[in-house]
């Protein structure tokens, strides 16, 4: 099998500048032992004008057959012809991509010790693979490739030339061209999308292989359009694994739509029990200070409130917003009344625990149809959040920062519009009375910020009447005639008849709306 990239230069940025990116020498003629055969580089053409770099791969059809047999693990997918007979030697698949990353490793990673500002710089780059099968046709080739920037040619082969009444072949002759990409994001591209276009991999696919494709795909998976399609059949349909994948895949796109790291995003869960206990510090030592003289915990008060709440509304139908590990969930199925739970967070370690504590794999058809879970960021609107008749966000506020209520405030409050919204957060005043809590110190290491009363009041009073919404303050625990009680909850009931008045947000209704689809 063969593939050649091609760029083009002038005297300053010659094109000959290839062979630094590609750590091969354009003068010399290379050869690389690979698993299952032989790859050569060398360059055709090799001037300031013009440079090409080919690979080709001799593929050992006998070590093929003794390595590993059927789709997935070695043979053609169809085994047209026979075992030793068949387009594994001759038709680009996995077995090139592999040689890829091999051959061009330090190219594919963007490195060039020799000229380090080569690597970041996008040049006219032309790459033609002869024979590529292409399960899906000319169309989704096109599909895979364009949306990142390449101009597609792809001429299907037929069959037998002799006897076009037979047909095109699933192979074809594939050549992009593109002057805004480098070199990296073009081995990257084919990295992937090769196998994703043979439908098979010659080895066995495992669970390395999803770190192998958001390597890969770092920039351009996240938002590709058929992202679903190169997820599920670069490893090789095993659904574990693409489901993984795909949740690792969307907390990219949401740490990019926000600036921040995946790991600022996915912080809903400590990492175990123990670093739970020493991280939470001053919020367990506080809390537990704070009922020493009470049996029940502030965490089941607040549940009790809020179930409370949900009762007098005659609420069926519920939203969890940011539910966390799914203790709220857990009450809500307790409760017959309660027809329809849904759970959503924008942390899949948190909600793959909710699913554990619920144990949804082993809950009955009834009790199971009642709930769901799903991963969302309340910072965009959701479609599927409209229709329910109330909804809860449970000491969820203080984890934003403060420029980023507003989008929260539209997605729940002007999208979603529940009946009810029930509101839990800290009450900074009541900090004062656990002397375990530094003073000026708040009660979490997540928490962007911690409000008064009257802060809180002032923020539940304004949304209110932006959207419609009637107000009421319930507090949650011993009521401080000094400081007020610890936890205070806001309970909007929604006005009948009115639709909410116009908010300053960081983005337009229509831009939200548009990431709500593509969440």
């Amino acid at each position: 099998m063969f593939l050649t990239i091609t760029t083009t230069g002038t005297p300053e940025r010659p094109a000959t500048d290839l062979g630094y990116l590609l750590h091969k020498h354009p003068g010399k003629a290379q050869a690389f032992s690979t698993s299952y055969g032989r790859a050569h580089v060398l360059y055709p053409e090799a001037e300031d004008q013009r440079c090409t770099a080919a690979l080709l791969l001799e593929v050992d059809a006998v070590a093929l057959v003794r390595r590993g047999k059927g789709k997935g693990r070695g043979g053609a997918p169809d085994a047209a012809l026979a075992q030793y007979v068949n387009d594994r030697p001759y038709a680009a698949s996995s077995l090139l991509a592999v040689a890829l990353s091999a051959v061009f490793s330090s190219a594919m990673k963007g490195t060039c010790q020799a000229r380090p500002e080569l690597p970041a710089q996008a040049r006219p780059l032309r790459v033609e693979v002869p024979a590529l099968p292409a399960r899906g046709g000319a169309g989704l080739v096109r599909r895979l490739f364009e949306p990142l920037g390449w101009t597609v040619t792809v001429d299907p082969v037929a069959l037998d030339v002799k006897f076009p009444e037979w047909g095109e072949s699933r192979y074809v002759r594939l050549v992009l061209e593109s002057a805004e990409l480098t070199l990296a994001e073009a081995l990257r591209h084919l990295y992937v999308l090769l196998p994703v276009l043979d439908d098979a991999k010659h080895y066995w696919v495992s669970e390395d292989e999803v770190d192998k494709l958001l390597r890969a795909g770092e920039g351009w998976l996240p938002e590709h359009p058929e992202q679903k399609l190169i997820t599920s059949r670069y490893l090789s349909r095993r659904w574990s694994l693409t489901r993984s994948a795909l949740e690792r895949l969307e907390l990219v796109r949401l740490a990019e739509t926000d600036d921040s790291e995946v790991e600022e995003i996915d912080n809903a869960v400590e990492e175990t029990a123990e670093e739970t206990a020493e991280e939470a510090g001053a919020a367990v030592a506080a809390e537990a200070e704070a009922e020493r003289e009470r049996s029940t915990p502030l965490a089941v008060r607040r549940r009790e409130a809020i179930l409370a709440a949900l009762r007098a509304c005659g609420a069926a139908r519920v939203l969890d917003l940011g539910c966390g590990q799914g203790q709220l969930v857990q009450a809500l199925l307790k409760e017959p009344r309660f027809t329809e739970i849904v759970g959503v967070d924008v942390s899949m370690r948190a909600l793959t625990i909710a699913g554990r504590r619920l144990k949804l794999d082993r809950m009955g058809e009834r009790q199971a149809s009642r709930v769901k879970l799903f991963q969302s960021s309340l910072a965009y609107t959701d479609k599927r959040l409209k229709g329910y008749d109330a909804a809860v966000l449970s000491e969820v506020i203080e984890h934003l920062d403060l420029p980023r209520l507003p989008a929260l405030e539209y997605a729940v409050f002007g999208a979603a519009r529940p009946r009810t919204v029930l509101v839990t957060t800290p009450n900074v005043e009541y900090n004062v009375r656990w002397e375990s809590l530094p003073a000026g110190h708040v009660r979490h290491r997540d928490h962007r910020f911690e409000w008064t009363r009257q802060e809180f009041r002032a923020w539940a009073g304004a949304v209110a009447e932006r959207h419609g919404y009637e107000v009421e303050f319930v507090p949650v625990g011993p009521d401080d005639p000094e400081v007020g009680p610890p936890t205070q909850m806001a309970a909007f009931h929604l006005r009948t008849g009115t639709t909410p008045r116009s908010t300053t947000q960081n983005t337009t209704e229509t831009e939200t709306e548009k990431e709500a689809e593509a969440a």
